[in-house]
């Protein structure tokens, strides 16, 4: 059994037991949360897709931590102009065990 989630603009394929990295939550650890935004669920063999949300389907999942991505560097350079421009930047996320599929 799976799901299709939806959750900081992003979606996920997830089942009970995985472990995702989602977009930061405001969520302590330890504690659970809910993600009502599911697009479709997949039980025994067949799949039912919500238009555009599954009706009373959620997924319940714990939140394990939150941290930072690895940075990603932003360059910014034009031809001799002498213009260059350095950034750096680390996504924050949320790191989130999924518990139960509720369809």
């Amino acid at each position: 059994m799976y799901a299709i989630i939806e959750t900081g603009g992003k979606q996920y394929k997830v089942q009970e037991g995985d472990v995702v990295f989602v977009e930061k939550l405001a969520a302590e650890e330890g504690l659970q949360v809910t993600f009502d935004k599911v697009l479709a669920v997949s039980k025994e063999g067949s799949v039912e897709f919500g238009a555009p949300l599954v009706k009373d389907a959620t997924v319940t999942a714990k939140v394990l931590g939150h941290g930072k991505d690895k940075k990603v560097i932003v360059f910014k350079y034009k031809p001799k102009k002498g213009y260059r421009r350095k950034q750096g930047h680390r996504q924050p996320y949320t790191k989130v065990t999924i518990e139960k599929i509720n369809a």
